[in-house]
């Protein structure tokens, strides 16, 4: 199992990945942080990435969030 320190950017034009700041992952999302719609898109996108289950452990109402990778 992998954990990442992930900085997400919302409401942007397209999910990519921006950067990476030392341990941490900055990760822009088309969705805005409404009802959770950022962090469904945000597991979508790291799904989609790395064919791995992926789950938020930490920060679903943050920007700073810790997800692992099964």
């Amino acid at each position: 199992m992998t954990t990442l320190k992930i900085m997400v950017k919302p409401n942007s034009l397209k999910n990519e990945i921006i950067s990476m700041d030392g341990d941490r992952y900055k990760i822009a999302i088309k969705e805005a942080p409404d009802k959770g719609k950022a962090n469904k898109e945000l597991v979508k996108f790291l799904h989609k990435i790395t064919k791995k289950k992926v789950t938020i452990v930490s920060g679903l109402k943050s920007r700073e969030k810790i997800v692992e990778l099964e």
